[in-house]
């Protein structure tokens, strides 16, 4: 089965919508069983773009054609998962930040993929209070900003002496 999320209408939830629902489709799936069997499912998903063609196929069979390294990604995570896991490429997890907790599979040697390519299991959702925490949560570094660093520690510095400096003379000037 091939879902998209994005598609005819882009949303910024698309990433983290389409990871709660492969969350959800294991948790179904693995409550389901068929005659004494129980199914077993493989998620893998990408995010990126997508070149949509135009319908193929009548009646219920008919659908759009996907074309591009998205879909071909999707399919490679998804060969990649054992049973009943989800994995997810780099640009996935770029978009979801701390929202879930992701096991990292390292490069993986994918086929039609001249390099490899970062994957992650997702484990489960975060245990981060906030949305806003979990999606900033990764700390950017501040490259070529060594000047502007150094003059906010300063000024912190001062805010910090001036904040004792005023507390020690409220102290002294307090009534017995």
């Amino acid at each position: 089965m091939l879902i998209y999320f994005g598609w005819p209408e882009a949303q910024e939830t698309d990433a983290e919508r389409a990871v709660r629902s492969g969350l959800a489709v294991i948790g179904e799936i693995g409550a389901a069983r068929v005659w004494t069997e129980r199914l077993r499912v493989h998620i893998g998903i990408a995010t990126g773009l997508v070149v949509i063609g135009e319908p193929i196929g009548t009646g219920e069979a008919r659908q759009q054609t996907a074309i591009g390294g998205t879909p071909n990604l999707a399919a490679r995570l998804q060969a990649l998962a054992v049973p009943d896991t989800l994995v997810i490429d780099e640009a996935t997890r770029r978009q979801v930040g701390g929202l879930f907790e992701l096991a990292d599979l390292g490069p993986q040697a994918l086929a039609g993929f001249a390099t490899p390519q970062p994957a992650w299991r997702v484990l489960g959702e975060s245990e981060i209070l906030s949305r806003f925490e979990a999606l900033r949560s990764g700390a950017t570094p501040l490259i070529g900003r060594d000047e502007e660093l150094n003059l906010l520690l300063r000024r912190w510095q001062q805010a910090r002496a001036g904040w004792r400096c005023c507390r020690a003379t409220q102290a002294s000037a307090s009534p017995a």
